[in-house]
């Protein structure tokens, strides 16, 4: 996974790389743990500076801020917001206070929302949870190892072709000789692996919106807005997508350079470091302040931008856009299932989990990609992590 809203990018991605192929080294776990805590506060701190820029142009007014762990304290900020007048949105609040549960009111979040001085919510910002990055991971590397898997799986097959002395296109397989070369490819590419004989593709594996902005305004507003973007000096529209259908909004991908003179008085000022006093690392080296965290960090970040009304962000939070049923449909929605790119997504949230546990010193791999595992092996491994008991029926 290459991860363009943390600043030791490089960094991560040559330890998530070596993963794959199965070659720790033994400080590895100290190194992730660093990332996460240094990376994690500036992408946190840039974010809130940004927000507050955004949120200057599309409204101009104050607003103030409060942190959510939870969908549910989203969705009922919008219940309290609701000022628009529309039938849809009346109704929708309806079912949603008629039965909250329904809508996934415990998933966790780790976000802001702002609120303007009349207390309607004009936007809010998040980092995404290591669990949905490991998800989105083992969707980008699915799609990777699926093209290499398919023409892996099509040179078997013009092999078969050229013994027959016929043209491929008129090669008929029956399905049963598919199915068996695709699994023989997939052992291939896993073997690959193995011998770390693969090159990653960066670029394939690029993840933007790890850190994101959302701001909800008016459908005039979102047009200054996004055209005051691209002549800002301090923010850059790398690209740029709209959606219609069930789901409308424009999301933009924006680079930002971070302040470092700021976030790093804001780490001393704060005493922020008490919040990773159960990472594994000693209090004495993290009240030294962020500084010799930086090494190797890049001075510029990427974040996804979402402009949306009101109305369009009632229907993304409780309607037929519910944010949690794309996520699921994105789950079952995957061209490529095979056991490679699950072990990917399991071997990336035990890297996170290495990153926000006690423990900076990890002697193994307990996930290799050539191997099959339930997700419950890798339940068992982070509670190990944690010091949690295993909890036998048996002793």
């Amino acid at each position: 996974m290459y991860l363009t809203s943390f600043i030791h990018r490089e960094g991560l991605f040559d330890v998530s790389e070596r993963w794959l192929c199965g070659l720790p080294k033994s400080d590895d776990g100290l190194h992730i743990t660093q990332f996460l805590i240094c990376d994690g506060f500036v992408l946190g701190k840039t974010l809130e500076t940004v927000s507050r820029i955004l949120l200057d142009i599309a409204h101009g007014e104050p607003f103030r801020q409060e942190r959510i762990q939870f969908k549910g304290q989203l969705r009922d900020a919008i219940c309290h917001s609701a000022q628009d007048g529309s039938a849809r949105t009346e109704e929708l609040i309806r079912l949603y206070q008629t039965n909250p549960e329904f809508f996934y009111r415990d998933a966790p979040i780790n976000g802001v929302i702002c609120r303007d001085l009349e207390d309607r919510l004009v936007g809010l910002y998040r980092i995404k949870r290591p669990r949905r990055i490991a998800e989105k991971a083992n969707r980008y590397v699915a799609n990777w190892i699926y093209k290499m898997v398919q023409e892996r799986a099509k040179e078997m097959a013009r092999e078969r072709a050229n013994k027959r002395s016929i043209p491929l296109e008129k090669l008929i397989t029956p399905k049963k000789q598919m199915d068996f070369e695709f699994v023989a490819a997939e052992t291939i590419i896993a073997q690959k692996f193995k011998e770390n004989s693969i090159e990653v593709d960066k670029t394939a594996l690029e993840i933007n919106d790890v850190g994101g902005i959302k701001i909800v305004t008016d459908t005039d507003r979102i047009a200054q807005l996004e055209s005051r973007l691209y002549d800002h000096p301090k923010i850059r529209v790398v690209d740029r997508e709209s959606f219609a259908g069930n789901y409308q909004a424009t999301s933009l991908i924006i680079e930002v350079y971070w302040d470092r003179e700021d976030v790093c008085r804001s780490y001393t000022d704060q005493r922020v470091w008490n919040k990773y006093l159960d990472r594994g690392i000693p209090e004495a080296y993290l009240r030294k302040g962020l500084e010799p965290l930086l090494d190797g960090a890049a001075s510029i970040l990427r974040v996804e931008l979402i402009l949306s009304t009101f109305q369009d962000m009632v229907e993304s939070e409780l309607g037929n856009s519910l944010h949690e049923e794309r996520i699921i449909a994105q789950r079952d929605n995957k061209v490529y299932k095979g056991y490679i790119p699950m072990n990917v997504e399991f071997l990336l949230e035990y890297l996170f989990a290495v990153g926000l546990s006690p423990h900076v010193q990890i002697d193994r791999l307990p996930i290799k990609l050539w191997g099959r595992y339930l997700p419950d092996s890798v339940i068992d491994e982070i509670r190990t992590l944690y010091n949690i008991p295993h909890g036998e029926l048996f002793c």
